[in-house]
């Protein structure tokens, strides 16, 4: 692999603390609740039941093909499930967390609920839902082949699901996020950020998702991530930038704070982290092109930090525009500093590493 190729999702960030979580209390409610399977299909249709980072509602449509796109089982895996219902097995149960406004978020348990909607739908994966690897009397059927009585027994058949509640409207969601990675321990395991979209949607995400198109990001980053961690980069960069002075490890929980703060982002406040980060991925990439932030073939997630917030506050400082070739020398001679490179090689998430990477950048670019 030569210095020139980007590659999606190679990132370093294995040097993030791994071994130091915060220690939750998990002040959360929890109550049980036994949905018939029709009922939990029909409330994933109205978007009721949300399951991760998909919103079923377009402009009042139900989308199968846009419902699917999370979907990783295999036809073994749906058909087995199937007929576990229609020979009146019990099944799994769910995890639900109730969110503000009243819908229901998927916890665990989303892959049963897509092949539920799937089969109900007579649609999986652009296909015809037709049962293959199940017993003989099932063999071929669609939903709206069933007989009578089998068609009865599927719709009736109970689910339990456990519902999460928080104890108040404002409280932070670090509980649910951990209690959330716990769940999250299947074949369809999310990434932290993807848990991050799903518990914190609004006009935060939407921005994040709009800068994520950047020409310049984008040909620094390579390929769209399917794990978000381009967006994950994005918001990290924009609460480093605004809210560094309250930043505690680990920084998983940092971010997931920042986004429940800024969910429903004001305009004003969108078009400063617009500008923010727009200014400084252009600067960046004006000094270092596709090599930028990077200290091998890896994109470094604490030199991206670091570089991005002391490139947007020398941004900050107005006339006269800083002078690229000027930029460049500032660089190279930031990522020769030894007390920089040990602040973005290793324990990167701990408070006085982060504080220390962006003092050494911001003072790099300082009137350059």
């Amino acid at each position: 692999m030569n210095e020139h190729t980007v590659v999606s999702d190679e990132i370093d960030d294995s040097v993030e603390l791994t071994d130091e979580e915060s220690q939750y209390k998990f002040d959360l409610t929890f109550y049980g609740a036994d949905y018939p399977v029709d009922g939990l299909v029909k409330r994933l249709k109205r978007g009721d039941i949300v399951v991760p980072s998909f919103d079923p509602v377009n402009e009042g449509a139900f989308d199968v093909e846009a419902f699917q796109r999370k979907f990783v089982w295999s036809k073994l895996q749906c058909d087995r499930f199937i007929e576990s219902l229609l020979l009146g097995l019990p099944v799994p149960g769910i995890f639900l967390v109730q969110q503000s406004n009243k819908t229901l978020l998927v916890l665990d348990g989303q892959q049963r609920l897509l092949t539920l909607v799937a089969f109900y739908s007579g649609v999986l994966n652009g296909k015809e839902f037709v049962l293959e690897h199940v017993q003989d009397q099932f063999k071929g059927h669609k939903y709206e082949g069933l007989k009578d009585d089998e068609r009865r027994i599927i719709d009736d058949s109970l689910i339990h699901a456990t519902v999460i509640k928080k104890t108040s409207e404002e409280q932070d969601l670090s509980s649910i996020y951990s209690l959330f990675e716990r769940l999250n321990s299947g074949g369809t395991q999310l990434s932290p950020h993807e848990i991050r979209v799903a518990l914190a949607p609004g006009r935060l995400m939407n921005l994040v998702r709009d800068l994520n198109a950047d020409l310049r990001w984008r040909e620094i980053f390579g390929p769209v991530s399917k794990k978000l961690k381009d967006h994950e980069l994005i918001l990290r960069f924009l609460a480093l930038r605004y809210e560094a002075g309250s930043y505690k490890s680990p920084m998983k929980d940092f971010l997931t704070s920042f986004a429940q703060k800024y969910s429903a982002l004001d305009q004003k406040t969108g078009e400063d982290f617009t500008k923010s980060f727009v200014g400084a991925i252009g600067l960046a990439h004006d000094i270092a092109g596709k090599k930028a932030f990077k200290l091998t073939n890896a994109l470094n997630a604490a030199v991206f930090d670091s570089v991005m917030v002391g490139l947007a506050e020398r941004l900050d400082q107005g006339e006269p525009l800083p002078d690229v070739e000027a930029l460049k020398g500032a660089y190279e001679t930031l990522l020769q500093d030894a007390n920089y490179i040990a602040s973005v090689s290793k324990a990167t998430a701990r408070e006085d590493q982060v504080a220390e990477r962006i003092g050494l950048a911001v003072a790099a670019f300082d009137g350059v």
